[in-house]
């Protein structure tokens, strides 16, 4: 299997999850298996991360947050956010502090939650969405395959009306393959404020045969209508290792 640091683009830099149906997953298959020195964060609204993540975490502050990371000395992996108005809750870190920070305290990698989607499996951004740092360099937009088939509504997007806008399709009706590669190809969709960042778009929660077909059908078509990336993944990150498979153009 080829090395899920470099498919996903995720060996150095800011790399950043947008979309719903997996963005911390991806990064913390990718926190998992960096050998090097890793930031996580978050520029939106998000629970703590979980012990078994094995991070410092430094909930701070945006000014105090530099002065507390540099307290914990040498730590390979360090979480880090601003405190959250509501118990539980974590507030997102400022785009510019997330591109300081990275720089200042030398990070080989930092992982960057960009974007919320109140646990649903597909979303479309709002006009203030994603929240992605200057400095980002690779974007992974992440969409669940079990939203492919499914009829669009509340329980299963965020964002309902403006994926109808982007995508065409109709509340109540199924979500498509094809509505899904509208949305990963659109600007308005999962590329919006990439800029000039390497985009690899991941399709999580391929757990059968069905979801498969579904998946490979949408990256195929979004190939076909952007060259804004080169290749898909279809991810099950579910057990010991993912299981991805590659689909190109």
């Amino acid at each position: 299997m080829t090395d899920l640091l470099d498919l996903l683009c995720a060996r150095d830099g800011i790399v950043c999850t947008t979309g719903a149906g997996g963005k911390k997953s991806v990064l913390f298959a990718i926190a998992a298996r960096h050998p090097g020195r890793i930031a996580f964060t978050t520029t939106v609204r998000t629970l703590p991360p979980p012990a078994s993540l094995g991070a410092r975490i430094v909930i701070a502050p945006e000014d105090r947050l530099e002065q507390d990371i540099v307290a914990l000395g040498d730590a390979r992996f360090v979480a880090y956010a601003c405190p959250g108005s509501k118990p539980g809750r974590l507030a997102g870190v400022p785009p510019p502090r997330i591109d300081a920070l990275h720089a200042a305290l030398h990070f080989d990698i930092t992982l960057v939650k960009a974007d919320g989607a109140r646990m649903r499996w597909v979303k479309a951004p709002s006009a203030e969405e994603p929240v992605l740092p200057p400095g980002i360099t690779t974007l992974i937009p992440v969409l669940s395959a079990r939203a492919l088939g499914e009829p669009l509504s509340e329980r299963t997007a965020h964002r309902v009306e403006r994926l109808a806008a982007i995508t065409g399709a109709r509340a109540g009706e199924a979500f498509t393959p094809l509505h899904a590669a509208r949305l990963m190809s659109s600007e308005e969709g999962l590329l919006k404020g990439a800029g000039a960042a390497r985009i690899v778009p991941v399709i999580n929660m391929v757990d059968d045969a069905t979801r498969m077909g579904f998946a490979r059908e949408a990256a195929e078509r979004a190939l076909e209508e952007t060259g804004r990336f080169d290749y898909v993944v279809l991810a099950r990150l579910k057990g010991a290792e993912p299981q991805l498979t590659i689909v190109k153009r």
